[in-house]
């Protein structure tokens, strides 16, 4: 969610990636959804572990309470949000999850000057 998100609202300015350290080999179909909702189709997302990340300096890291598995990617920033995966919750889990990542993202962007004036 994060990705599309990042990709959406930046209007494509930024390269981002994403991957899990434990990642479950699908993405989910209720965050398809939930992002379908938001106006953001991710069904062409593949799920992929950290290993699948290219090995460069990022101006920005960003981690989701992965604790020890966090990566060690060179970054000048670095970032955990602690947004719990709602793999396996309902609905309402997932737009949850949606909503918190969409404005951690946003004020990222901003943060970083990547992120459209609003209006």
């Amino acid at each position: 969610m994060a990705q599309g998100f990042a990709s959406a609202l930046s209007g494509g300015g930024v390269e981002s990636f994403s991957a899990g350290s434990r990642p479950a080999g699908f993405v989910s179909p209720q965050a398809v959804a939930v992002m379908r909702e938001a106006g953001i189709d991710i069904s062409s997302q593949k799920s992929k572990g950290l290993s699948h990340i290219p090995q460069e300096r990022y101006d920005a890291i960003v981690t989701m309470g992965c604790g020890d598995a966090c990566p060690q990617f060179a970054a000048k920033r670095r970032f955990d949000w602690n947004i719990p995966d709602p793999m396996g919750g309902s609905d309402e889990d997932f737009r949850s999850a949606r909503e918190t990542i969409r404005r951690s993202v946003l004020e990222l962007l901003k943060e970083m000057g990547a992120a459209p004036p609003s209006d």
